[in-house]
């Protein structure tokens, strides 16, 4: 359900070749993969597959740290906002059932919402209801892992106001979707589970997806999820499982999720005219859907973060290729995965990583020279570097600070976003360096 830091964009390329999968080769991908997993940057799953047919799977880590039961292709994680593509398939199979109709307003479900009855299920579904979203405020860390009912979860949404009126642009919440589940269970008079069961997962066989209603089971193959710090996994507090709903709820597989995108692309959930409208976008969102440009090609998915969870899902349609991962502890960045996996797919070059085992030990002198906030012409955040016990942090304005790895003097990382600062003291500079772009900021 979070929002991924804005500097950590999710994109794949930009040239003239086609992803057509070639004869794949599964020893240099699992060598990939066993770099990762040997070097602690990756606990997690992926499959890919082409006209229905599997080309490759592969699992690495643990389900579970502390037991040490290892990740298999049926462990189950959660995959966060990739939810709110099943929540807009179900509200798109309502429509086709006449229960609902997109361009209807929300006030006849919640009239005590402001601007209700200027905002439409669409709108909604698109994000451009202007709903604030609740899981960005301070404090919603301090309860996001207690039980809420549909009402507390309402109250919270109509307390949170609305940041733009209705229509006016396009921005990321979370309530949206979780007002989705609520209308869902009011038109069907069944719950989001039953009904996910109902038109998704009970026609499409897939067993191991379904919306997580009790606490993890580690006999069930559902994963805990994980953050490395101070050279070990730590376990992340998890998220209620009353809260997320539509927007973040659902437990899956790589292997489910590759037969939900077939089936869903492939005509076997809705109608032609309901999947063109969640794949038509505006200001970046389709109904449920980004895009995905992988050089020519166009893919349709989402990213899903909640807790420790991390996960990412496309389908191309002209190649009929589907690939997802999904990870419950990432110290790397998931983008360099993703478009490794869709290289060899297509038979395109990607490195195995070399990951240093010596860690540069600063100076305080050093660091101290690196303190202050930088701005760009380039980007229209801040980003402010601080000094800790164990070195700098990072932190983008309006994001959480994340900790930067020493390199040397000047060059620090984060490999889980793939983020390279180079500082240049003298001129009271600083490099950033991402997905092959580079911008300049200056210190204040």
């Amino acid at each position: 359900m979070k929002k991924i830091i804005i500097l950590y964009f999710f994109i794949i390329g930009f040239s003239h070749t086609n992803l057509s999968a070639q004869e794949l080769d599964t020893l240099k991908l699992n060598a990939y993969f066993d770099t990762l997993e040997e070097n602690n940057k990756f606990m997690g799953s992926v499959a890919l597959s082409k006209n229905g047919k599997l080309l490759y799977t592969r699992s690495t880590g643990y389900l579970s740290v502390e037991d040490s039961i290892p990740a298999t292709k049926g462990t189950k994680y959660k995959i966060g906002s990739i939810t709110k593509t099943f929540t807009a398939t179900l509200v798109l199979k309502a429509v086709e059932l006449k229960k609902l109709d997109l361009n209807q307003h929300i006030d006849i479900y919640f009239p005590e919402l402001i601007n209700a009855d200027k905002i439409s299920i669409k709108d909604l579904l698109n994000h451009r209801s202007g709903i604030h979203d609740f899981t960005q405020d301070y404090f919603y860390s301090f309860w996001n892992t207690k039980q809420k009912t549909r009402e507390d979860l309402l109250e919270i949404i109509i307390n949170g106001g609305n940041d733009f009126a209705p229509n006016a642009k396009a921005e990321y919440s979370n309530a949206n979707y979780i007002l989705l589940s609520i209308i869902l269970e009011k038109v069907f008079r069944k719950s989001y589970a039953s009904l996910l069961e109902t038109y998704i997962t009970k026609p499409l066989k897939l067993k191991n997806t379904y919306l997580l209603t009790k606490a993890l089971d580690l006999q069930k193959q559902e994963a805990k999820s994980y953050s490395f710090a101070s050279n070990h996994w730590e376990e992340e507090p998890q998220t209620h499982h009353s809260i997320p709903l539509g927007a973040g709820g659902i437990i899956s597989t790589p292997i489910d999720i590759v037969k939900f995108s077939e089936a869903l692309f492939g005509g076997k959930i809705l109608k032609p005219e309901s999947l063109a409208l969640m794949q038509n976008t505006k200001d970046q969102f389709g109904l449920g859907l980004f895009l995905f440009p992988y050089y020519n090609q166009i893919g349709y998915g989402h990213t899903g973060g909640i807790d420790g969870f991390r996960a990412v899902f496309s389908y191309f349609p002209d190649t009929k290729i589907a690939y997802v991962l999904t990870s419950n502890g990432i110290n790397y960045n998931l983008n360099n995965i993703s478009l490794s996996v869709l290289n060899a797919a297509s038979g395109r070059a990607y490195i195995i990583p070399e990951f240093s085992t010596t860690t540069y030990k600063t100076t305080e002198a050093e660091l101290d020279k690196h303190v202050g906030i930088y701005a760009s012409a380039d980007i229209s955040l801040k980003i402010t570097i601080s000094k800790t016990k164990t070195g700098l942090t990072a932190q983008a304005t309006g994001q959480a600070s994340f900790p930067l790895k020493a390199i040397n003097e000047n060059i620090f990382t984060f490999d889980q976003a793939g983020i390279q600062l180079t500082f240049n003291p003298t001129q009271n500079t600083m490099l950033l360096l991402q997905n092959g772009k580079e911008f300049l900021f200056t210190k204040e």
